[in-house]
């Protein structure tokens, strides 16, 4: 098997670095989501939205880790995320659909730069869960 290094400078050096970037920013975005759509899941009277947002924040967290873990392996190096975030009001399932648009269209930036169709798959997952709570927070009321 040919051996590639993607260690240094370069083209290469450097798409590793801005995607590192990305899928760091992304996957600390999904878990601060879960923590978003957490509160706002506690605070609803609706017990669709209440349903709906509790799916959510169970699936992604994981998801989350499998994108996390599989960049790691991609890149054979760890992660270093922020040590603390703000967090931008959720509270109704309407801030929570705008809050869910908003990350698709975060996932769909990290999916341009990617060349890894693992990776791509991951965030494709993550999109059909965004599509999906979006469904029934708009529609089943």
């Amino acid at each position: 098997m040919r051996q590639l290094k993607i260690e240094g400078g370069g083209a290469t050096g450097n798409a590793m670095k801005q995607m590192t970037a990305a899928i760091t920013a992304l996957t600390f975005e999904l878990l601060n989501g879960v923590t978003k759509i957490h509160i706002a899941h506690l605070k609803t009277t609706s017990y669709s939205a209440h349903v709906a947002m509790g799916e959510f924040y169970d699936g992604v967290g994981d998801l989350a880790d499998s994108l996390a873990e599989q960049w790691q392996g991609v890149s054979e190096k760890l992660l270093e995320f922020p040590t603390s975030a703000e967090l931008t009001k959720c509270s109704t399932p309407e801030e929570c659909v705008t809050y869910l648009r908003g990350l698709y269209d975060m996932c769909n930036k990290v999916q341009d730069i990617c060349d890894h169709s693992e990776i791509i798959n991951t965030i494709d997952e993550i999109k059909s869960l965004i599509n999906s709570t979006k469904y029934k927070l708009i529609f089943l009321k």
